[in-house]
């Protein structure tokens, strides 16, 4: 009876499933809209490889530093938290890499490692992956970017410009997220704004202390950066990327 019960468990466990853990769930979205997000993000991946190609000419030892902000990209956001029908929430991790690289170069990175949940973890999206990349590998780098700079520019120390960086380009991934799914399924009445207007209060009950969070974790993650290595950090930060 015993071994029974054993070799049931073992069998429930080798059962395939899918996940559907991506922020927006495989095969969620109409194929148009799918297209249309496919479509949008190839343009900055396209520059995003160059300025890689050209990050690593300049100074080969730049991969190691590129494959950790991916691998925190990749831990960060395969972290998943339930959110609502056909999405998830989960923090991204790529503040990281656009104060470091530049928000071009976390376009490719933010991609990769949304394929490789996809194939890897099992987590679906690759139907989506346009759609996910562009609002986490794109938007939310160009916004940490963005902010990292103008808190630089007025006056904030590194710690208080990298948690807003990091926290707004979490906050600001799924804005576009609620946008994506507003306008592939306008509400019958009220239409986009009705829609908009939902899924944007859901995701802020997930997402608000998932981006303090992520915020509060960057910091640490730079400080102990900067004392392993602050001659290299240094130089990142005084040309605030690529």
């Amino acid at each position: 009876m015993t071994k029974k019960i054993c070799l049931l468990a073992v069998l429930l466990c080798m059962m395939p499933s899918t996940a559907f853990a991506m922020h927006i769930m495989e095969g969620f979205l109409p194929p148009v809209w799918a297209a249309v997000w496919y479509v949008a993000m190839i343009p900055f991946v396209v520059v995003g490889l160059s300025s890689i190609k050209k990050l690593i000419r300049e100074d080969p030892s730049n991969k190691m530093l590129l494959g950790f902000v991916g691998a925190f990209a990749f831990v960060l956001s395969a972290l998943k938290l339930p959110s609502l029908t056909g999405s998830c929430s989960h923090p991204t991790g790529v503040g990281l890499g656009a104060i470091l690289f530049g928000p071009w170069v976390m376009s490719v990175i933010g991609m990769i490692v949304l394929l490789f949940q996809a194939l890897l973890l099992a987590h679906g999206g690759l139907t989506t992956l346009g759609a996910n990349t562009f609002s986490m590998a794109i938007v939310g780098p160009f916004v940490s970017y963005a902010t990292y700079k103008l808190a630089k520019k007025m006056g904030a120390s590194r710690s208080i410009a990298v948690f807003l960086a990091a926290a707004l380009g979490d906050l600001m991934t799924y804005v576009v997220t609620s946008f994506q799914l507003a306008i592939a399924f306008p509400a019958e009445v009220g239409g986009f704004t009705a829609s908009f207007t939902k899924f944007i209060g859901i995701f802020a009950l997930t997402q608000v202390p998932l981006a303090i969070s992520e915020g509060l974790l960057t910091v640490i993650v730079v400080n102990l950066l900067s004392a392993y290595d602050s001659n290299t950090l240094v130089g990142h930060f005084k040309e605030g990327g690529l």
